[in-house]
């Protein structure tokens, strides 16, 4: 058998045997990525893409030097121990990142330093696949759909619109509109983030310019869902809820999200990004 096909057999046992121990942690997130009004519909996506990326670079990974470090055993022992108390305990959300330790320091054993600094960016890419716990969902929530009600009122009266806030609820003279948590922008954040996240990845520029593009996906999503509020607030005043709340709701859904694509696009041309290259 050829002496680089054997830990690569070796390893593929290992991370099979680890996923069957992480059974309880996978269905957790599974639930999550599937729920209904779920926050992380693109959990499933996310090691389709750290595998493409895995797949786009094999060629140079071919000709790395194989030289596993026993480190690497120490961190998937240490993390088999975490996941166990986890596991026992239900806290999921720290168990999901155990897994993916438990991945890196795979890589580590059977592999090498090399390897691993290779393959840095797809394991840790798996982090985007864990659901934050329901606590800290729930608080986001709340805090970014008071804060969207309250810039949304700004612009709204500085348009024309006279209006008042009233906690989540935006109050003009003949319609009443309630900022609900899907409409928090949490959702938005949470995607863009993740797309941003891969797009700093390709972009050929400084480690500078690669964080000037990710951090931006933070006020983009929050200006572009308000953007989306200030629409079907006028739309329910002028037009009342049942044309503000049907289709133009759910189109103005897609419609944000492609604008803050465009908006990333921009930002990446503003930091001079000429080539994307995964």
């Amino acid at each position: 058998m050829d002496n680089k096909l054997k830990p690569i057999i070796k390893f593929a046992v290992c991370l099979a045997l680890s996923l069957i121990a992480y059974i309880p942690t996978i269905w957790w997130m599974a639930d999550r990525w599937f729920a209904k009004e779920s926050y992380y519909s693109h959990g499933v996506l996310i090691p389709l893409v750290s595998l493409f990326i895995i797949w786009q670079r094999r060629d140079g990974l071919k000709k790395i030097k194989i030289a596993g470090n026993i480190w690497g055993l120490w961190i998937v022992a240490a993390c088999l121990l975490v996941h166990t108390i986890c596991a026992a305990l239900r806290i999921y959300f720290l168990s999901g990142f155990s897994l993916v330790f438990v991945i890196y320091g795979l890589v580590l054993f059977f592999f090498g330093k090399e390897m691993v600094r290779k393959l840095i960016f797809p394991v840790f890419f798996l982090f985007a696949m864990i659901p934050l716990p329901l606590a800290i969902i729930s608080s986001l929530t709340v805090k970014l759909k008071l804060f969207a009600t309250q810039l949304s009122v700004f612009v709204l009266n500085r348009i024309g619109f006279p209006c008042m806030q009233d906690g989540s609820f935006i109050r003009m003279p003949a319609s009443t509109l309630e900022v609900a948590a899907p409409c928090s922008g949490l959702r938005s954040i949470i995607s863009l983030v993740t797309l941003g996240l891969i797009f700093a990845y390709a972009a050929k520029v400084s480690v500078v310019k690669k964080s000037i593009i990710f951090l931006s996906t933070i006020p983009i999503a929050i200006a572009t869902n308000m953007m989306r509020i200030v629409l079907v607030a006028i739309i329910n005043d002028l037009y009342g809820e049942k044309a503000a709340l049907g289709f133009f709701h759910d189109f103005t859904g897609f419609l944000v999200f492609a604008v803050a694509f465009l908006c990333l696009l921009g930002v990446s041309k503003m930091v001079g990004v000429k080539q994307v290259e995964i």
